[in-house]
């Protein structure tokens, strides 16, 4: 990690007044912790900018303090809102669609990771990037023979990976 120079004014200006800060934070907030990650970054921002802060530090950090709360509580409205789910289990409804998809996402993402280097870059760069041939074989810097190999390839043996782990779970079920 490479040391950081910091002003002695600013080390006084935390030292004297971070106590005030935080509680400000706190306020703004309602959490400590979250109180504290707001208070540590806007001082991070302030020492960036200290020397043109340094005539009125706390209005600057107290200005930075409000701006941050804003975009946490922000954030937290388009988080969608838990809800407690019911007793049974079963009543939830949707849950064996998206339990599949989970399941069906680790498999992909369990196969994509048996593939040697190369045909994995081929594969995530063509069919989750969505690149042509030629934008695949210039990214990896070679030919768009070498990367239409790969894919064929690649995806012959994610149809093996993909068929015997379809096997287990089929085996596993009637068990």
């Amino acid at each position: 990690m490479k040391s950081v120079r910091v002003d002695a004014s600013f080390t006084d200006f935390v030292t004297a007044r971070s106590t005030a800060l935080l509680r400000t934070a706190y306020l703004l907030t309602g959490d400590r912790g979250h109180a504290e990650d707001l208070l540590q970054t806007a001082l991070l921002r302030a020492a960036r900018r200290w020397r043109s802060v340094q005539d009125a530090p706390e209005a600057y950090v107290r200005r930075i303090l409000v701006n941050l709360s804003h975009d946490r509580r922000r954030l937290l409205f388009r988080r969608p809102r838990e809800a407690p789910l019911p007793p049974d289990p079963d009543l939830v409804r949707g849950a064996d669609a998206g339990l599949e998809r989970v399941a069906e996402r680790d498999s992909v993402v369990a196969a994509l990771a048996a593939l040697p280097v190369r045909q994995r870059q081929v594969i995530v760069l063509r069919y989750f990037e969505d690149l042509s041939v030629d934008q695949t074989a210039e990214l990896l810097r070679c030919t768009p023979g070498t990367v239409k190999s790969h894919a064929s390839r690649a995806l012959s043996r994610l149809r093996e990976l993909l068929a015997a782990d379809e096997s287990e779970e089929v085996s596993c079920v009637h068990r």
